[in-house]
């Protein structure tokens, strides 16, 4: 591993380290807070409300490591989207194997500091943020659900990241805010993961920590989100390749 993989591993972990920390987290306090008032589940206190203050706390987090990390690696933080960029030969191979296990390393370790930070209620009560189809979902429908959220996540990240044209310093507020909005509609669907790291880490931690085990709902988190960023990569580059710079069109003369 060469010096500069190795801050790019280091940058992926961190980063992958705090979304799921601080964005899991999020779902993990309002699931305790809930039972402490007698009820179950995100929503049945807050509504719509508790969606919103889970996905800022995700969009955010997502924000703010872009800024920091993206100079460094890119702030993929995120299998699915560095499988993307794979394809389109925008990484190289090697490069993606040391993302993919830093962001699979980074969000196990996210998920274990909330059980060091929050005890034993965070499993048991709050399944370290852990998704899972919501009742009366099925599982080709969470999975299209995940397949939706994360072409629109990578049709952002192409066009505000990677793509020459893109204005420079908009990219860790769009793609934040592209994610909020994702968890917004998402959440009550699937948990609106559109990230298979962010889903394995606090399942493999529940499966370690003695709670709950739905390794049988991985493959929605896994398929879904590798096929949609992929197949976004693969559009947006139909879709910008010899586009050249759209002539606005002359505006009307009253002479």
């Amino acid at each position: 591993m060469t010096c500069n993989i190795r801050k790019k591993f280091f940058a992926e972990l961190l980063g992958t380290f705090f979304l799921v920390f601080f964005g899991t987290g999020s779902a993990v306090v309002t699931l305790l807070i809930t039972e402490a008032a007698g009820a179950t589940g995100i929503g049945p206190l807050g509504g719509l409300g508790d969606w919103i203050a889970i996905a800022l706390a995700f969009g955010l987090t997502v924000m703010i490591c872009i800024y920091v990390f993206g100079k460094i690696s890119g702030a993929h933080l995120n299998p699915a989207v560095t499988i993307g960029l794979l394809v389109t030969k925008n990484i190289a191979l090697i490069d993606s194997i040391y993302y993919i296990v830093a962001q699979v390393i980074g969000a196990c370790l996210g998920s274990l500091c909330l059980f060091l930070c929050l005890g034993a209620p965070a499993v048991t009560i709050g399944g370290l943020g852990a998704t899972a189809p919501g009742l009366g979902v099925s599982y080709m429908q969470a999975m299209f659900a995940e397949f939706l959220g994360t072409f629109f996540l990578m049709m952002v990240i192409m066009g505000v990241a990677v793509d020459k044209k893109a204005e420079p310093g908009f990219a860790g507020i769009s793609i934040g805010m592209t994610v909020a909005a994702v968890i917004v509609v998402l959440g009550a669907f699937t948990g609106a993961s559109i990230n298979p790291a962010r889903t394995f880490g606090p399942y493999l931690m529940d499966m370690l920590l003695g709670g709950a085990n739905l390794w049988s709902y991985f493959p929605i988190y896994l398929v879904g989100p590798i096929v949609g960023a992929i197949c976004a990569a693969f559009a947006y580059a139909y879709l910008a390749k010899d586009s050249g710079v759209c002539e606005l069109p002359q505006p009307f003369n009253d002479e």
